[in-house]
Parts: C-alpha cells; sequence; structure tokens
C-alpha cells in the first residue's frame, strides 16, 4: 500500500516535504502530479532497493527525490517552489523492477496512492 502526505499551501520560493510510505512488495517508486486541465505528468522516481534516482527536467534542481529503507518512506523535497508547480501529487510504485528508461511513464507503475494537494501561491 501507498500512502502519501505532505501537501499544502505555500508561497511562491517556499519549501515543502512530500512523504510516501511503502509497504509490500514494490520496486520503484514514482512521485507524479497533475494540474487542473492537464495530464498527468512525472515528477521523479527512485529504485527502493539502490536508491538510483530520476527527476524531470522540470524540476531538476529544485525537488530531490530519496528514500529512508529503515522507515520504508520515500520523499520528495520541493524548494524553490513556484506557482506552476502547483497540482495534485501522487505516488506510484511498481510490483517489479522497471529499466530505468521507463520510470518516466505512468503506465509502468502498478500501484497508487492518494495524492496530496500542492498549492503554490504567487
Amino acid at each position: 500500500q501507498l500512502q502519501a502526505s505532505g501537501g499544502g499551501l505555500v508561497q511562491a520560493g517556499g519549501s515543502l516535504r512530500l512523504s510516501c510510505s511503502v509497504s509490500g512488495r514494490m520496486y520503484t517508486i514514482g512521485w507524479f502530479r497533475q494540474a487542473p486541465g492537464k495530464e498527468r505528468e512525472f515528477v521523479a522516481a527512485c529504485s527502493r532497493h539502490t536508491g538510483s534516482t530520476r527527476h524531470a527536467d522540470s524540476v531538476k534542481g529544485r525537488f530531490t527525490i530519496s528514500r529512508d529503507s529503515a522507515k520504508n518512506t520515500v520523499y520528495l523535497q520541493m524548494n524553490s517552489l513556484k506557482p506552476e508547480d502547483t497540482a495534485v501529487y501522487s505516488c506510484a510504485a511498481t510490483s517489479a523492477m522497471k529499466i530505468f528508461s521507463t520510470w518516466h511513464d505512468s503506465q509502468q507503475y502498478d500501484f497508487w496512492g492518494q495524492g496530496t494537494l500542492v498549492t503554490v501561491s504567487s
């Protein structure tokens, strides 16, 4: 199961940290977001076992995905937030190992948690 938390309202330039509690046989953990009227967008992903990470170009240098194996939690640290980062953020997981080049593809993910709303005011 996946449980996401940490969303909220923040001013532009501020920071938030999202958490995704992971349990069960899950391999790649990804964060996706969906803004009103837009398609779901890949944000970042990491391997639960190796810690390898991948970030979308739109968030590189601002967002960082990480994992705490002892706590079975994956984090998304979001800094220098912009109004265009406003969206519902969801974490997802795969039930098998996936090659790095597919981590951005939402169809590779088998499990989805409920979303958490992030609102960035200007």
